[in-house]
């Protein structure tokens, strides 16, 4: 496929392809006759992995290591794991401080909510004209 194929099916922009590759992300592609760059399926699926590190955070130093230990085949598979299991780790416990701070704003949110239904309960007074019990808990 063509760059512009596989920038469509992987989501990435041609440019960054090209930076990929540029920089040993991306392993050296074939050239048809007029020099365009022809991509095989494999290439996608490594651009699709690639693009999963990416979206997780991986610096792009840390992918690029990884990717020389792929290249250099299975002896590097300890190696590789580590990377990944290190990046796990960092991945779950930014995933823990994300989900503390979004309890916090969910916590600041319903204090939002209840003051805007005291707000919308203390302006409808009750059908005999008396103001309604408060609805605020200690």
């Amino acid at each position: 496929m063509k760059i512009g194929q596989l920038a469509k099916r992987s989501g990435f922009t041609a440019h960054t392809i090209r930076y990929y590759e540029r920089i040993g992300l991306l392993p050296p592609c074939q050239r048809d006759a007029a020099d365009q760059r022809e991509y095989d399926e494999d290439a996608l699926v490594w651009i699709a992995f690639l693009g999963r590190l990416k979206a997780t955070g991986m610096p792009i130093r840390d992918m690029k290591r990884y990717a020389q230990l792929r290249d250099q085949g299975p002896s590097t598979a300890i190696d590789r794991r580590k990377i990944l299991q290190a990046h796990r780790d960092a991945l779950v416990a930014h995933i823990a401080k994300l989900q503390q701070c979004l309890l916090s704003l969910d916590q600041k949110i319903d204090i939002y909510l209840e003051s805007e239904s005291e707000a919308t309960h203390d302006a409808n007074p009750t059908p005999d004209g008396r103001d309604p019990p408060s609805t605020r808990s200690a």
